[in-house]
């Protein structure tokens, strides 16, 4: 719920109320139109969203709100385009104040006019994650996919990073997978709520949040505030999750110790593709637990409305045929401006449903296969910034396999910001400078005269006449500024932690914003192992940054395997933050032991044959033995 104030909630109850609605217009050109309730056509306005489908609770949902409204308002409808709708309401309280509750932000994408009305219809911000997304390979928390949308599709996030990491699976490394059904920023953003256990939506300044389902009534609903309502008699809980594995093509099932609900299918989700079987066990085992607190009866409820409530919000209904011992959540409403509020939410009936649930966990996704023959492009974007300096850092790391012996291309491009270090230039500066010089000789001042006048006038004669003579001076001054310098970026390019020697790009820049473009072609790759190429870059005379998202790169072969094989090697990093070696350090002995054994589940024997007979050579001499003295 939008946080109101108790006064608020008081009189949104009251049997009687006194509101207005009010708006304004923004053009993409930034001239603004605002309206109130004089100007809104009766009848015409409303807000409808949802976080769910029609028929079941879902994870992951990523709708977007809409809004209609006619104005008779005197606008071009073509200067409308790409304009922001901002809808508040105002409600008077006991004490006569007014206290305002903004209702959203929209879009305009549709402008029409009648004689004397204009006719609009708005989505929020959700829709700008409809943006294109080329799917990429790489790790990084739910809050960096979360930014990596954000920072793409110029929405800014409600929560910050320690919010996301406190929240299930929050912490934990996601890694996308390759072979994947990712279209759009907008799945990504979807696949990342299944992971966190809840849903994502714009709140009411235009920000992207995370919403997870609760079990703490915000609100009771009595029957004199509701005109009509409906009630199922049951209540909607889950128990399992189901979840589809592309590695080993099964649907693994994750219940709690008593099954008895519904089942939750995640179906093929590629956040949950990689790791050990335990971290999955663990992930959606999270999910399971974030789930669980669903336990909402179904409604469908006409209200006379509180627009301070929102989408998760959980609520409890008393009075008439409701059961105030139930709680149920918003997961949808249509809020009509002048008008009436409409609750709802949905769910499905745990006995009708248990057959079909449990037959979901051996339900698996469509599985990509990729044939021999045709080309096959892994795909990387960066989801973190980097600083580089004078050592080598990591931009790039690119995991692919290959069925079978061929060559492969890595393209790549990198937009550094660069800050190269000052440079001092100095020289000498050298010229001829003309002094005028007094010779001394002064002209005839034309006479005597017997007048103070004229003698004053004579004298300035004779000082306009003096000579001069120019006088030639060679100088050499020494000079010295400073300007921009030049900063030299250095690329290293890596393949299975082998430095490729033969090939080392170099580029010279000065301060400013570079496209770094690469391009190395991959020669007899193995089939059926892991290869791993990364790019290294470093920066001399200076210092650079390459932000989120500023770094794409792809490798294209033909036969490129879906899932790459492991070759059983294990990297291990571990990044430690500066510390200073005093006498407060102290460090202690530690001892430990490895063993390394290899298991043999076969037993090897060696046999061998020989056809023909082996001869045998031997010689002897004699040798005279000592005789005792007792001998006869």
């Amino acid at each position: 719920m939008y946080p109101v104030s108790e006064a608020f909630l008081q009189a949104v109850q009251g049997n009687t109320r006194k509101y207005y609605w009010s708006g304004k217009i923004t053009t993409a050109g930034g001239v603004v139109h605002s309206f109130d309730q004089e100007d809104i056509v009766k009848g015409s306005g409303y807000i409808t969203a949802q976080c769910c489908g029609n028929s079941e609770i879902e994870l992951g949902a990523v709708y977007a709100a809409e809004m209609g409204i006619s104005l008779f308002l005197d606008i071009d409808r073509y200067t409308l385009e790409d304009a922001e709708v901002e809808l508040s309401y105002h409600l008077r309280l006991a004490s006569g104040a007014y206290e305002t509750v903004p209702m959203g932000i929209f879009e305009v994408s549709e402008a029409n006019r009648t004689v004397h009305v204009l006719e609009l219809k708005a989505y929020d911000r959700m829709l700008r994650f409809d943006r294109a997304f080329n799917g990429f390979e790489t790790i990084g928390t739910a809050y960096g996919m979360m930014e990596l949308c954000s920072t793409a599709c110029g929405v800014e996030l409600a929560q910050t990073q320690a919010e996301i990491e406190a929240l299930p699976n929050g912490s934990e490394l996601l890694s996308i997978y390759p072979e994947n059904d990712i279209e759009t920023y907008r799945d990504v953003l979807y696949f990342t709520a299944q992971v966190l256990g809840g849903f994502f939506c714009v709140n009411r300044a235009g920000k992207l949040e995370f919403r997870q389902y609760g079990e703490t009534s915000v609100m009771e609903i009595l029957q004199k505030h509701r005109f009509s309502s409906s009630f199922s008699d049951f209540v909607t809980r889950y128990t399992a999750v189901s979840s589809t594995n592309l590695r080993t093509q099964t649907s693994e099932y994750y219940a709690l110790e008593t099954d008895d609900g519904l089942t939750m299918n995640l179906g093929v989700n590629p956040l949950l593709q990689f790791g050990l079987e335990e971290t999955r066990a663990e992930l959606c085992g999270n999910i399971l637990n974030a789930l669980s607190k669903v336990n909402y009866v179904p409604f469908d409820s006409d209200t006379i409305g509180n627009p301070a409530l929102d989408l998760g919000d959980v609520l409890t209904f008393s009075g008439g045929q409701a059961d105030d011992q139930q709680i149920t959540c918003v997961t949808s409403f249509t809020v009509k401006i002048g008008g009436r509020q409409s609750l709802k939410c949905v769910g499905k009936n745990p006995k009708l449903s248990q057959v079909k649930s449990k037959n979901d966990k051996n339900i698996s996704g469509l599985l990509n296969q990729i044939e021999a023959g045709k080309i096959g492009i892994h795909t990387f974007t960066n989801a973190s910034e980097y600083s580089i300096g004078e050592t080598d850092v990591r931009i790039i790391s690119i995991e692919f396999a290959s069925k079978e012996e061929n060559h492969a291309q890595f393209f790549g491009q990198v937009v550094v910001d660069v800050t190269a270090d000052p440079a001092v230039k100095s020289a000498n500066a050298s010229g001829t400078i003309v002094i005028p010089f007094s010779s001394g000789n002064t002209g005839d001042s034309g006479g005597t005269s017997s007048g103070a006048a004229d003698t004053e006038d004579g004298s300035e004669d004779g000082a306009a006449e003096e000579e001069t003579t120019d006088i030639s001076v060679d100088v050499s001054l020494p000079v010295t500024w400073t300007e921009d310098g030049k900063a030299v970026c250095y690329v290293t390019f890596e393949l299975n932690n082998a430095e490729i020697l033969l090939h080392h790009p170099v580029e010279t820049w000065h301060s400013g914003k570079h496209i770094l473009s690469l391009y190395y072609p991959i020669e007899n790759i193995v089939p059926n192992i892991t290869n791993t190429f990364s790019v290294y870059l470093r920066v001399e005379d200076g210092s650079g940054s390459v932000g989120i998202g500023d770094c794409i790169a792809s490798i294209s072969g033909q036969a490129m395997a879906a899932a790459a094989a492991w070759d059983g090697r294990i990297d291990i990093e571990e990044t430690a933050a500066l510390f200073s070696v005093g006498g407060g350090l102290q460090g202690k002995n530690m001892t430990d032991v490895m063993a390394v054994e290899t298991m043999e589940l076969v037993q090897k024997s060696y046999s061998d044959t020989l056809t023909a007979k082996p001869k045998i050579g031997a010689f002897c001499r004699p040798v005279t033995l000592p005789v005792s003295s007792d001998a006869e």
